[in-house]
């Protein structure tokens, strides 16, 4: 096997502080897609930030991820060689060319899968027909990628069903190559994205052994195999995104038919709720907002905020309008028909709402038809602009998250640290990071509602605007404590840290 390059990669930023007195493990982050090189949603931000964090922790990192022709080119001409070999895939009697290109950044190694045939589309996700090949070989490709570079971690951490023939693969295939000393971790950020094909293909593809295709693991229906309930099966331990979400997803409401299989390994599962990077939303020094704030001075220019942001989307400019904002995908998921069917007794004369993303036609054409009959007062903002959220999320009073489910969710976490209460559905991550408001001793930091009806998030909404008309004082005690509440990776990453010393211990 050919030694990899000795050429320097570069490295952006100044380096990290870390701490060293921490005890150091080493750590490779395997997944499909990380901000700001390719980001399709959530799983982006928390393979950005999370190993950021770790590395402050002492911990050496890696991130792992396909090199896809949509990479931005000014981080494609930031890469440096490390190395290419070729590897066998499957069954399918050839051998597949293996590139390893190297960015480091921010105390951060990345190194990028290299192969055309696989990664050259547009889009890092197409379709099934397509996808499962291409993480199959990804998959492997990241083993024997470390193999290749000779570095091999103490704990390779996972994520979603792209990456989840990563812990099958280290206890099949790897088990006695370097990398299979290696612990596993695999994270569930969202469950109904599975990887599910016909056993023949998935064999094909994997080059797997028949005891991985067991009803235990991958085997599913008899003539299906599952990828992310074999990576379930065959990892170390399974986290999710927030402790509620590791409790619901072990129940027939959501747990996408994996119920039954995520109870039997229960005991193994933990939930570590996701943080906000507060290099990205810190509106102190945020250069996207009218007027930058903070805890001391949120109450001062806040207002500031509103008007240029009812300004910018041609509301009525008025300090006195309490604002909703609601910054999300348009699908079902996230409680879009409970939103779409109360808009009318939302819109009180008092009250504007402002929605931006993309998703299902009918919320956007439903948002767009509310927009023309409410003119000044509704805004739909049918994209995704970075800039125009971060305005959102300082000028709103509060912002909506009524999701049927959600794993852990960054809206509320994002708006808090705005200053802006969030009134959301006790789900998932939701449930664990807002605590709702109590009238009689003033506690909590947000509004909630627990049935997934229209009627009881109408009412969240209006015992938010009663607040914020008959007691404004305690209104602006709530949003300094929202403001004043720790959010960031920090912690999370230390429960991380303590997970990855507890599966190495020696």
């Amino acid at each position: 096997m050919v030694e990899p390059e000795s050429t320097p990669a570069v490295a952006e930023t100044a380096p990290v502080m870390e701490e060293p007195n921490l005890p150091r493990r080493s750590v490779a982050f395997i997944g499909s897609e990380c901000h700001p090189f390719v980001k399709t949603g959530g799983l982006g931000d928390v393979m950005y930030a999370l190993p950021r964090e770790l590395a402050r922790l002492n911990c050496d990192v890696r991130v792992i991820l396909p090199r896809y022709a949509c990479i931005p080119q000014e981080y494609q001409n930031k890469m440096i060689y490390r190395g290419e070999f070729y590897m066998d895939l499957g069954n399918t009697g050839r051998s597949y060319y293996v590139g390893i290109m190297e960015y480091i950044w921010d105390g951060v190694v990345y190194d990028f899968i290299d192969n055309e045939e696989f990664f050259s589309w547009g889009n890092p996700y197409t379709n099934l027909v397509d996808d499962i090949p291409k993480y199959c070989f990804f998959s492997k490709a990241a083993l024997a990628a470390l193999n290749y570079m000779n570095w091999i971690p103490d704990v390779v951490h996972c994520h979603d069903w792209q990456a989840a023939l990563v812990p099958v693969y280290l206890r099949t295939l790897f088990k006695d190559s370097p990398v299979g000393r290696a612990r596993s971790v695999i994270t569930i950020h969202n469950l109904r994205f599975q990887g599910v094909y016909n056993i023949p293909t998935i064999k094909y593809w994997s080059g797997l052994p028949d005891e991985a295709f067991g009803m235990g693991a991958l085997k599913q229906d008899w003539v299906e195999a599952n990828m992310l309930k074999g990576g379930l099966a065959y990892a170390d331990r399974i986290t999710t995104v927030s402790g509620t979400y590791a409790w619901e997803i072990q129940t027939s409401d959501y747990g996408e038919r994996l119920e039954d299989h995520l109870r039997y390994h229960s005991h193994k599962l933990r939930g570590i709720v996701n943080g906000i990077d507060y290099g990205m939303w810190n509106p102190e020094t945020d250069p996207a907002l009218a007027e930058n704030y903070g805890l001391g001075n949120v109450l001062d220019h806040k207002m500031a905020n509103k008007l240029a942001l009812q300004k910018e989307l041609g509301l009525e400019q008025d300090t006195g309008k309490f604002v909703i904002g609601l910054i999300s995908r348009l699908t079902n998921q996230k409680g879009l028909d409970l939103v779409n069917a109360i808009v009318p007794q939302v819109l009180d004369g008092n009250t504007q709402v402002v929605v931006l993303g993309t998703g299902d036609k009918q919320y956007e054409d439903a948002f767009r038809a509310y927009e023309g009959s409410y003119k000044g007062t509704f805004s739909a903002c049918i994209q995704y602009d970075e800039g125009r959220a971060h305005r959102i999320y300082a000028g709103a009073d509060a912002l909506l998250v009524p999701s049927r489910f959600e794993p852990c969710g960054l809206t509320q976490l994002n708006a808090m640290h705005y200053g802006t209460l969030p009134i959301v559905r006790e789900t998932g991550g939701l449930k664990d990071t807002v605590e709702p408001y109590n009238e009689f001793n003033g506690e909590g930091n947000g509004f909630t509602f627990d049935r997934y009806d229209a009627g009881l998030l109408l009412d969240a909404i209006n015992r938010a605007k009663s607040l914020y008309f008959n007691n404004r004082y305690h209104w602006d005690e709530v949003v300094q404590r929202d403001m004043a509440k720790d959010v960031s990776w920090e912690k999370s990453a230390r429960q991380y840290k303590d997970l990855y010393l507890e599966l190495t211990q020696w």
